[in-house]
């Protein structure tokens, strides 16, 4: 059984109410685990299933495994560095032979973070306040190598995104205590991402679409799409016509003497930026 999930609004900083219950943000894949007369279904947020990718999370370490709705994040740990890899969990995501499934089982094992109950025993909870499914979901879902329930701190936002930051990780969740669960996006669910910073320069653009080629000290760093508004598109063009040093067959190439500073949520082994947004040009 599939439920759509509800999805988050975007807050820029964190801050302190006691009216909401504040979670770490898994960087890895929205969830819907789905259980019926004991057998096990796993869904990504726009309903592909994906059982047959993740058979370690076939085993749902809960009370009564007839009937039961969890929404969560599906993730994988680095074993070198102890901390949640979002590149490790794309590559599970994309695994699709079934000996390549068993040895990423192996190699690369996925986590389910448990966040909400959404059905259980037949009952539809989602119009229960979010405490009274997370105390349901604390009751129920036991803990092992493959289950996890997220931890949440009551009202004290601030203070957790600090803890957040300090260790690296993707950002944090605000949800309102009260909250019902609408499968949909709703402003009684908030997130609130750690960006990193960095100042690079634009080598190019793309022809067919919009896309900024970027770089540092003459090393590429990717594509940067987002946020970019359009008076500083036209501006960046009505200068780069000055500037061009060649092209091909899919972008155009100018001299990297036009600044800009960005934001992203990591470095990928690539050395690449993860999601660069636009945030100003850099004089």
């Amino acid at each position: 059984m599939f439920l759509p999930p509800m999805l988050l609004e975007k807050q820029e900083k964190p801050f302190d109410d006691d009216r909401y219950l504040f979670e770490p943000k898994i960087d890895g894949h929205r969830m819907i685990v789905s259980i019926e007369n004991g057998k096990t279904q796993l869904f990504t947020r726009s309903c592909l299933d994906v059982t047959a990718q993740y058979p370690e999370l076939h085993n749902v370490p809960i009370e009564d495994n007839s009937d039961a709705v969890l929404d969560g994040e599906v993730a994988c740990v680095n074993p070198d560095t102890g901390t949640i890899d979002f590149e490790l969990i794309q590559k599970r995501f994309l695994t699709r032979k079934p000996m390549a499934i068993m040895q990423a089982r192996v190699r690369r094992p996925a986590i389910f973070f448990a966040f909400d109950l959404l059905r259980y025993k037949g009952e539809d909870l989602r119009g229960r306040p979010l405490t009274d499914r997370k105390a349901l979901l604390a009751r129920v879902l036991d803990e092992n190598h493959h289950f996890s329930r997220v931890i949440h701190v009551e009202g004290s936002g601030v203070s957790m995104f600090e803890a957040i930051c300090e260790k690296r990780l993707e950002g944090m969740v605000a949800k309102k205590k009260d909250s019902r669960y609408f499968g949909r996006r709703d402003p009684a669910w908030i997130k609130i991402i750690h960006y990193q910073y960095a100042d690079v320069t634009i080598a190019g653009y793309r022809k067919n679409q919009f896309g900024w080629l970027l770089q540092h000290q003459g090393i590429p760093l990717g594509v940067m799409e987002l946020a970019v508004p359009s008076a500083h598109r036209n501006a960046f063009y009505g200068v780069s016509k000055s500037i061009v040093t060649g092209e091909d067959r899919n972008f155009v190439y100018v001299q990297p003497s036009i600044k800009a500073r960005v934001r992203f949520r990591n470095w990928t082994r690539a050395g690449t930026l993860r999601s660069p947004e636009f945030v100003e040009f850099v004089v």
